[in-house]
């Protein structure tokens, strides 16, 4: 040992110190995680470290100095390119990637002009260490040899420090969060203590116990599961059980829009003037305290959502990762019960995999952007501008065969929120986000195509036998723009105020009916589809959903999120702190503990359901008993 010298030069121990500093800097420029003591900083400062000590180590087994050299240069550009790839999309979804939407190719055309727009100058940044280790590769003189042995002892001693730190990094993390590993439904969590490189390996593990899950399931589980969903059924509201019976159902998902546009003024600028007025007509049921579950699926996952009243997928798009399964879906239902159902959105049919997964969901038919005409002017930004879409959409609506279920897929309130001049009815906002700048013109676009919508209903006499119901799909402005935001809110944005903006707007308009009103009560998409059914006089006791009708007395006011945060009429919860869901104070955590063991159990039983394809099996036992021989045939 007392022979033993560490390289005097080496491009090794500088790839992992410029890779390190290049991550904790990225860490603080690039994401908007919360730091709550001088511990987490420690951890974040740490985690990246365990990771490169292992990686680039392998390159001490490498025998050839330019072998080795040249594989620890491709390290730092895979570390690179990991870290810059993970910026653009945490600017636009505030969340990290995951395994399965890098394999979501077929979107990435569609998702470029979102993807420009989060583009950085500076994010040649992420690049420096590779940089660094070019020019050391080239500029540094060649170390001297070392003995076969010294080089043994030396790997040992190496990899030693690796493991070591690998295990403090666990060890603090666990204090910081329990459970780290086997509770956790955030990703931002994962990366702030175990690191962006370690996550993506725990990601690659997560994914690949998903998919076993179906290999191994053998219904069994379907029991625990069903026995809750049937525990949570909230019966129909007597009044409210049958009221659109047989009407048609036109369902619009609104892009981007969020509830605090309804009812409020930009300068001066009406934002949504339609919409506001339906929030006062006798014939419309607004949900005020309404909000949206979906994940990193986005549209797609307020599409499943509404369809099966289940949670979407943590990290991926159900539509992507599961478009085989066996659904009970609400357009199953419809079909069951006499509807021509099918989806409206001009774009193409491959995008989100929907060709492949409108199937699972027993759609009879979408119409794509093959059954739209879209002539010079009427694209921008995403596809087909909103109000030639809605135009084109009423008039395939008269060849119908009624009753119909139609959900129309708008477009043009999608991120980066670009328009035509001729198409801006209010000017833009002034702030340091060109984001929001450019949202309060697209949602007063929207709006007016909205409008256009119920005009266009009436004349071509489909108005008076149908419910249309329009909500929010997602958000449309992320955490990333809060400063942005306060100032139009006139407030600074709190980790409570992040939950709250999570609302988006959902309207039930029933023509005739003139029992509308303004309902507050905290609910989710998740509960459109028992709602739904219910209006329709189709009971929904016995189907496999985790959602509820939100007309029904016994409907809870509990809305559980992908990330593991929620809302009741009393608490929200979010970043391990329990608030007043009044006030937005903090109140004893042991408040809402309940409601997390709730959350957990809901998440868990979604991801069982989904996982293993346990629908399968109730559709099988369905078969079963229907190939069973009548015994008053046999007698």
């Amino acid at each position: 040992m007392k022979n033993f010298k560490w390289p005097k030069h080496s491009v090794l121990i500088i790839a992992i110190i410029a890779t390190w500093i290049t991550t904790y800097i990225g860490y603080k420029a690039s994401f908007n995680m919360k730091i709550d003591n001088m511990m987490q900083e420690f951890i974040l400062l740490m985690n990246p470290l365990s990771f490169l000590l292992f990686v680039y180590g392998i390159a001490l087994f490498i025998k050839s100095t330019k072998r080795r050299n040249i594989y620890i240069f491709t390290i730092s550009m895979l570390t690179s390119i990991v870290m810059f790839s993970n910026a653009v999309f945490y600017r636009f979804f505030n969340d990290f990637i995951t395994l399965p939407l890098l394999f979501q190719t077929s979107n990435f055309n569609d998702l470029s002009s979102s993807i420009t727009a989060n583009m950085n100058l500076t994010d040649i940044f992420f690049f420096a260490d590779a940089i660094v280790v070019f020019l050391a590769i080239r500029l540094l003189p060649k170390s001297g040899k070392e003995t076969a042995q010294n080089g043994i002892v030396a790997r040992k001693l190496y990899f030693i420090m690796a493991a070591t730190i690998m295990m403090l990094n666990l060890g603090l993390a666990e204090t910081q969060r329990p459970q780290l590993l086997t509770r956790t439904f955030d990703r931002e969590l994962l990366v702030k203590n175990i690191g962006t490189y370690n996550y993506h390996i725990y990601d690659v593990f997560i994914q690949s116990k998903s998919h076993a899950q179906r290999a191994l399931a053998d219904g069994s589980e379907l029991v625990e599961v069903e026995n809750y969903s049937n525990a949570n059924y909230a019966a129909p509201n007597p009044e409210m059980f049958g009221i659109a019976k047989d009407r048609n159902i036109i369902a619009v998902s609104l892009e981007s829009l969020q509830s605090f546009v309804i009812n409020e003024e930009m300068d001066g600028h009406v934002i949504t003037p339609f919409l506001n007025e339906l929030t006062k007509d006798p014939d419309t049921f607004y949900f005020s305290d309404f909000y949206h579950q979906t994940g990193l699926g986005k549209t797609s996952d307020s599409e499943f959502l509404l369809e099966t009243s289940l949670y979407p997928r943590n990290g991926s798009a159900v539509f992507f990762t599961h478009s085989g399964n066996t659904y009970n879906s609400l357009s199953k239902r419809l079909g069951e019960n006499g509807y021509f159902t099918n989806v409206m959105h001009a774009n193409n049919s491959s995008f989100w995999n929907r060709d492949i997964m409108y199937n699972a969901l027993n759609i009879k038919k979408f119409y794509d952007v093959n059954s739209y005409t879209i002539n010079e002017g009427d694209a921008v930004n995403w596809g087909m501008k909103d109000i030639p879409f809605v135009e084109q959409s009423v008039d395939l609506m008269t060849e119908m065969p009624q009753p119909f279920y139609s959900r129309l897929i708008t477009l043009t309130n999608h991120y980066p929120f670009v328009l035509d001049e001729e198409d801006m009815l209010i000017p833009k906002y002034d702030s340091n986000s060109r984001t929001l700048n450019n949202y309060f013109q697209s949602v007063r676009y929207m709006d007016e195509a909205i409008k256009i919508l119920f005009d266009d209903l009436k004349e071509k006499g489909l108005y008076d036998n149908s419910i249309i119901v329009m909500y929010g799909d997602h958000y449309g402005i992320s955490e990333n723009h809060n400063k942005a935001m306060g100032m139009y809110l006139d407030k600074e944005i709190t980790s409570f105020d992040n939950v709250k903006l999570q609302k988006v707007p959902l309207f039930i308009h029933i023509p005739g009916s003139e029992k509308g009103e303004v309902i507050d009560d905290v609910a989710g998409q998740l509960d459109l589809r028992p709602t739904l059914l219910h209006l329709m006089g189709i009971d929904t006791k016995g189907d496999m959903q985790l959602g509820a009708d939100m007309f029904s007395p016994d409907h809870e006011e509990f809305v559980v999120f992908r990330d593991g945060r929620f809302v009741t009429d009393k608490y929200v919860y979010t970043n391990d702190v329990c608030y007043d869901t009044n006030t937005g104070e903090e109140v004893e955590g042991l408040e809402c503990e309940p409601y997390s063991e709730r959350t957990t159990t809901e998440l868990d039983y979604s991801d069982m359901i989904i996982n293993g394809d346990l629908l399968r099996f109730k559709e099988e036992e369905k078969e079963k008993d229907y190939m069973k021989p009548n015994e008053n045939e046999i007698k």
